[in-house]
């Protein structure tokens, strides 16, 4: 559970707000510029026929009002272990996922 709390720091950190939100219920009032994130899988290592390592996946979204809002370049240069996957445009808010193993 620290892992996910970190992740949720850094990732304020790096947005320079609060607004950042896991797995949020639709009751929520979302406020942009935002990061949504959820966790969505692991990789797991073994050795010795055990658990070795284990390392979450989690799909983030940056949700912004501006087309020229350009977080998730700053998120690929800070985290090593996170993809750019796709942008869309629903409602005139620009969507950024990027996938991301923290």
């Amino acid at each position: 559970m620290a892992s996910r709390l970190n992740l949720h720091e850094e990732l304020c950190a790096l947005l320079g707000t609060r607004n950042v939100y896991f797995q949020p219920p639709e009751s929520v009032k979302l406020s942009y510029p935002c990061i949504v994130y959820s966790r969505v899988g692991a990789d797991t290592e073994y050795a010795d026929d055990k658990v070795y390592n284990m390392t979450y996946q989690y799909t983030v979204q940056i949700i912004s009002r501006d087309p020229d809002y350009d977080l998730a370049r700053v998120l690929a240069f800070h985290f090593p272990m996170c993809r750019f996957m796709r942008r869309f445009v629903v409602d005139n808010l620009y969507h950024d996922n990027l996938n991301l193993y923290y």
